[in-house]
């Protein structure tokens, strides 16, 4: 991978990618360190990078992967246990507040990011991709290695689960804003 590839591959895409791990680990300091770590695997993994699928999705599949690795490691650690993580069935626990930018969003938008943290991992990564990172159904399926239906699937239920957490905190019955 020569020098340029590699500065493109940065400069198109490390702002999404950095904003994709702020959300999921609620600590900027952690985000950084991540960051690092996908664009080492970046600089090892691109000769062997066959195209079947765009360098956007094959750059969040490696942010996914990552983060899971930190958060098994974090599970590991916090139990002093080689506990199995499941990833589709336990929540990704970031214990640290939400960023600093979050902070300007409104009352509705700031509870549903603190609830997502309550979801299973699956459902926190679906709602990541596609509404905070507007990736598609296609891109988000591709980058999680599953069916389109099953994102469909998991995002519904993600949103419902959302849904009644969000409405149940703010003391109200109906539907939240789409």
């Amino acid at each position: 991978m020569d020098d340029s590839v590699f500065l493109r591959l940065y400069e198109e895409y490390n702002q999404d990618v950095f904003s994709f791990l702020t959300y999921l680990t609620r600590n900027r300091d952690i985000a950084e360190d991540l960051m690092h770590e996908v664009y080492v695997r970046v600089l090892k993994s691109y000769d062997s990078f066959e195209r079947k699928s765009s360098e956007k999705t094959w750059l969040f599949a490696i942010a996914k992967n990552v983060s899971i690795d930190y958060f098994r490691k974090q599970a590991t650690v916090k139990k002093h246990t080689h506990l199995h993580f499941d990833w589709e069935t336990q929540e990704l626990v970031a214990q640290d507040r939400l960023p600093e930018q979050l902070v300007e969003l409104d009352e509705e938008k700031q509870l549903v990011l603190e609830e997502l943290h309550s979801c299973t991992g699956d459902q926190k990564m679906v709602i990541l991709m596609r509404f905070f990172q507007d990736l598609t159904i296609s891109e988000t399926a591709e980058i999680l290695g599953w069916t389109e239906g099953k994102v469909k699937t998991t995002q519904h239920r993600a949103i419902k689960s959302l849904q009644l957490k969000v409405e149940s905190r703010l003391g109200r019955k109906g539907r939240l804003h789409e």
